[in-house]
Parts: C-alpha cells; structure tokens; sequence
C-alpha cells in the first residue's frame, strides 16, 4: 500500500514539476508569477487529444503508435511553445517597466481569457483522451504500475536533467543565469534580454505542454478548467521548493505529489488538495525563502 502511494506520488508529482519549472523561470528573470502558465497546460492536454485523434482517424496509430505520441508530443510543445512566446510579446512585454501590479493582472486577463478560448472552441464538456496503452502494466507484490506512469516518471525526470545541463552548461543557461542575477549589468555585456526572455517562456510552455499532455494520457479526461486548479498547486510547488530555484521546482513538485498521495490514502481524500496547502504554511512559516530559497538583502 505504502509503496503504490509512492508510485502514484512521485507520478503526480513528476508533472507538477514541469509546470513548476515553467513558473520559477520567469519569476527569477523577470519576478513576475505568470498565471496563465497553467492554461498552457490545458492547452498541452487538448492539443494532445485533437493531434492523437487525427493520427488515429488517417491510420497512423495503427501502423505505428510509438510514432504517433511521439509526433503528438513533438507537435504539441511546438505549439504551446507558441503560445508562451506569443503571449510574452503581447501581455508583458508592454508592460516590462509598468508597475508590478500590471503585469499581474495582465497575467490573470490572459488566464481568463485562454479558459474561455478554450472553452467555447471545443466545448465546457469533458474531452476524453483515445485509450493508446489501454492502462496496461504489471503487478509485482500486489503493487501496480503501469506503462503510462513508467512513462511520465521516466520522461519527467529526463527532461528535469535536460534543463539542468540545458541552465549550467549551455551559454543560452549562463545568459539567463546572468539576466536574473542582474539584467543592467547582463544588457551591458551584450546579452539580448528580449531573446532570453523570449527563450524562457518558451522552455517553460513546452515543459507544461509535455505536463498537459501526460496527464491527459493518465486521467484519460480533460476539461477547459484543468489549467487553474494545476497552476496553483505547480505555483505552490515552486513556493515550497524557493521560488526562483530550479532544484527547488523539482523538490518541491515532488514533495508536493507524494503529500497529496499519502495524505489521501493514510488519512482522507477528501481534503487532498488542502494538505498540500498547509505543508506549505509550515514551510514558510519555519523557512520564508522555501526550501531551496536564498534570501535577498535589499538596499533602500
């Protein structure tokens, strides 16, 4: 029992994660909570559904799945990442030296609006994913996996470790490395802050696309609200793990899936998306920054 909840956990968490990564991101280049990242990942999520169900209904599936998800997730990311560029340009660039407050509640506009773009497009009825893997798995001591979350566990990590060779290794990572440390002295060295900030919205997109587009395989159901419910406890993630700290995104994904899995299954499920929440007050309430978080002396 204990070890299932492990299981269940750490797939779960695998995906809050990704979408975490995308809100840690850009809150360390531009401190800036993005709250429509979480509609990306609705939109990850039905991009998945209508690309599958074309592949399906001219034959692809039949002829070669694994080639089908793949394109599926491929065709996906790119468009999501699309839309997290696109988005950037219209709702925050203009708004790049406006008061903090504008951003924010352009953010919230651009939320709003993506729910019932969606939402009037494809209907407010539940979408249910094609049943690719048909929840095929194995059973080893009572305790049952499946494909798809060997899946999702496997793919969340890789892309995990990719991002953190991408940040350290690359020199597009060193120059938004430097842009969050400070965008004055990077613009000066030559770094272009529009294109990395430009690429971070990127990255961060596809990551919830890949997010959206796993769950959606999980669950086997989506709807036009999945985004906000996600994007809140993605954002509630990065708090716990340090907002702005990559590793601290990844932890706290983590940590965050196998509280509610446990808590769930130990005390009530009921309440399973309040205990996230209250793991969360203990944490700032002991460690303000998160877990993985630095504080910051500001000079005034």
């Amino acid at each position: 029992m204990f070890i299932q909840q492990l299981i269940n956990g750490i797939t779960v968490g695998g995906v809050y994660a990704l979408i975490a990564l995308g809100y840690t991101m850009v809150y360390g280049i531009l401190e800036l909570i993005n709250f429509a990242h979480g509609e990306i990942y609705m939109l990850g999520a039905y991009l998945g559904i209508i690309i599958l169900g074309f592949f399906t209904a001219v034959g692809l599936t039949s002829y070669s799945l694994p080639l089908a998800l793949i394109l599926t997730f491929v065709l996906s990311t790119i468009f999501c990442a699309s839309y997290g560029f696109t988005i950037e340009k219209v709702a925050y660039k203009p708004l790049r030296n406006a008061p903090r407050l504008s951003p924010l509640i352009s953010a919230i506009g651009v939320s709003i609006f993506l729910q019932n773009y969606v939402m009037l497009t494809q209907g407010a009825t539940d979408k249910v994913f094609p049943h690719v893997l048909e929840n095929e798995g194995f059973e080893i001591n009572g305790i049952r996996v499946t494909y798809i979350q060997l899946f999702i566990i496997a793919a969340s990590a890789v892309l995990m470790i990719f991002l953190h060779i991408f940040i350290t290794r690359t020199r597009m990572g060193k120059a938004m490395r430097a842009v969050a440390q400070d965008k004055v002295m990077a613009s000066l060295v030559g770094i272009n802050i529009d294109t990395v900030i430009s690429m971070t919205f990127v990255i961060g997109s596809g990551l919830a696309a890949v997010a959206g587009l796993m769950v959606a395989m999980y669950y086997g159901l989506v709807n036009y609200s999945i985004g906000y419910i996600a994007g809140i406890k993605a954002f509630t993630a990065a708090v716990l793990g340090g907002i702005g700290s990559i590793p601290g995104a990844m932890f706290g994904g983590i940590l965050l899936g196998l509280v509610e899995s446990l808590s769930a299954a130990y005390i009530s499920s009921e309440y399973k998306d309040a205990y996230a929440f209250i793991i969360l007050i203990i944490v700032l309430l002991i460690k303000p920054t998160g877990l993985f978080g630095k504080s910051h002396e500001e000079k005034v």
